[in-house]
């Protein structure tokens, strides 16, 4: 009886457990085809299944097919009658093509009280600018480029100036090509002794103090070429402090300014960059040095060589001094790596500077050292033999087979916009010459190349030259940079819709590879009621606060730029 009691009790047990288990695969089931939609379309698709899948045919399959009018509220549908099946030769139907962006910024309200972000700013100036040279190219103004702007000057493979010469030189340096990684400039100088200063710029006079000593220096990376009739840009703005910083202490400041707007200074005071911090090629970008308020470096030297030579296992830290001391001499080193500048003095690691949107290495034409030093000499080496990007005459093949057609008069089944850049001429024509030749076989697929004006005037030139002869680029007049490449990508949309007409948009660097064949082979997959977007989706991604790619709140709350699509200027 008490077995039998047992058995059902485990009987009971396991039905429990069962029913429990069941309940948890049903809310696993229903999480899944909840939080993961497409999930269920791949075990239930639509109504009909088979019956309204688009039928969307490949480059190969659709040389005699034209693609249906987009509708303005529901997704597009195939109609058997959206074309003949056969048709006259399609080259009497193609229009010409637009050259140029239908994107507008229009400034939202608060920009014309003067109550903008940097954000807004940003986007301001490079339209307003954009447009001005922009403006220069299609009127035909442009000027020829000076001798002092060609690109076919000698290239130095090195450079060493001493003190005098510097200095008869107005204290910079030029390097006619700019940098290219692997570069290095070494600067023997030593500094002067602090000042009196009564109207200092780094400091706020006290109550009752009527200068304030100072000792400092600017060691630039100045894009002499970049611009004209205007201060060039300041690639890298390298200022140590050794007296008269308004912290009292001797710090390094590190920054970029382009057009009189500086961005976000880096500041080392002292302390070693966080474990937590992004660092710059493995270095961290600020490295420690005694402060004011620590006496004690004598001592943890004295300490560490005791320990090895009593052969003691416990390591103790080494702290170094600041690494700049009035009237004494220093070597130091600044090497281009592949995420920033690096700074090293007497052979140790100071500070390393991520590279800031907007600027290459070899915009970098000349060296500025002004303030409070005694420049003794310069070495620059591992040069650029010959500019990297900008050289057209080498990378363009004008060729009539490498010419784009112009637009088809009806609308098309995928638009593709590619994002460059005004010097990347030999990306250009690397894609023209591979993934590219298949678009231009197709008459249901178009591709464009969307770039922004370059800040040098002989760059624009030669994008023009190349824009009239291949017909395959759109121009977005803004004045090129990172932080707006948003503005390309809207570009690309409007164009797709407005020019092309296009059912499907696709957006690609200069630098991506594109299987045309396989991308329309994926479309054909898409049922007729349902839209599509692919990319790299992450459901749980989480905005960056810190790091390369942050951004803050104060950049998402200036994201709300009113942005005006128009016809073409």
């Amino acid at each position: 009886m008490r077995r039998s009691k047992f058995e059902l009790a485990i009987s009971i047990a396991r039905q429990r457990s069962l029913q429990i288990l069941l309940l948890i695969a049903f809310f696993y089931a229903f999480f899944i085809f909840y939080e993961f939609p497409f999930v269920s379309r791949r075990i239930y698709p639509p109504s009909g299944g088979a019956a309204t899948a688009a039928v969307l045919a490949t480059e190969e399959e659709t040389d005699l097919n034209y693609a249906p009018v987009r509708p303005f509220k529901e997704s597009l549908r195939l109609s058997q009658s959206a074309a003949p099946r056969h048709h006259p030769d399609i080259s009497h139907r193609r229009r010409s093509s637009s050259v140029v962006s239908g994107l507008i910024f229009n400034p939202p309200p608060q920009l014309v009280d003067g109550n903008f972000s940097e954000l807004h700013k940003s986007a301001r100036d490079a339209w307003e600018v954009g447009r001005k040279l922009f403006e220069e190219l299609r009127s035909r103004m442009a000027s020829a480029p000076s001798d002092e702007n060609r690109t076919d000057e000698k290239c130095l493979h090195s450079i060493m100036i001493n003190g005098k010469d510097f200095m008869k030189g107005g204290r910079v340096m030029i390097l006619p090509c700019g940098l290219t990684l692997g570069s290095h400039i070494t600067l023997v100088a030593k500094p002067y002794r602090a000042h009196a200063e009564h109207d200092p710029k780094i400091s706020i006079l006290k109550d009752g103090d009527e200068a304030v000593m100072v000792s400092q220096f600017m060691m630039e990376l100045q894009g002499l070429k970049t611009v004209d009739g205007e201060d060039p840009p300041r690639i890298l703005h390298f200022n140590p402090r050794l007296k008269g910083d308004w912290s009292g202490r001797p710090v390094i400041e590190q920054n970029t300014c382009y057009r009189m707007q500086w961005g976000t200074a880096q500041r080392c005071e002292g302390w070693k960059s966080r474990a937590d911090e992004e660092t710059v090629d493995g270095l961290v970008k600020c490295e420690k040095w005694i402060r004011d308020d620590h006496n004690h470096s004598e001592e943890s030297k004295t300490t560490w060589w005791l320990n090895r030579l009593i052969g003691r296992k416990k390591k103790v830290s080494i702290e170094w001094p600041y690494p700049f001391v009035e009237d004494k001499l220093f070597v130091l080193t600044l090497s281009a790596g592949l995420e920033g500048y690096h700074v090293n003095v007497d052979g140790r690691h100071v500070t390393s500077f991520p590279y800031r949107t907007s600027f290459v290495l070899e915009d970098a034409t000349g060296l500025s050292v002004n303030g409070d030093l005694d420049v003794q000499s310069i070495f620059a080496a591992s040069l650029p033999s010959s500019h990297p990007s900008f050289s057209p005459q080498r990378s363009l093949e004008l060729l009539p087979e490498w010419q784009a057609l112009p637009l088809p008069d009806g609308p098309v089944e995928l638009f593709i916009g590619i994002l460059s850049a005004g010097n990347h001429f030999a990306e250009r024509m690397a894609v023209r010459k591979s993934w590219m030749e298949s678009v231009r076989k197709s008459p249901n697929i178009v591709a464009r190349f969307f770039v922004a004006l370059h800040g040098r005037k002989d760059v624009n030139l030669e994008l023009k030259k190349e824009l009239e002869y291949f017909g395959d680029i759109v121009i977005v007049p803004y004045v090129d940079s990172y932080d707006l490449v948003v503005l390309k990508t809207v570009a690309i949309c409007e164009y797709g819709f407005r020019a092309v007409k296009a059912k499907y948009i696709m957006k690609c660097d200069d630098d991506t590879f594109v299987r045309v064949k396989f991308v329309m082979k994926e479309i054909k997959k898409i049922p007729v009621n349902k839209s599509l977007y692919v990319g790299n989706i992450n459901y749980y991604h989480k905005p960056l606060r810190h790091g390369k790619w942050a951004v803050t709140y104060e950049v998402k709350e200036s994201t709300a730029l009113v942005l005006d699509v128009a016809h073409e200027f």
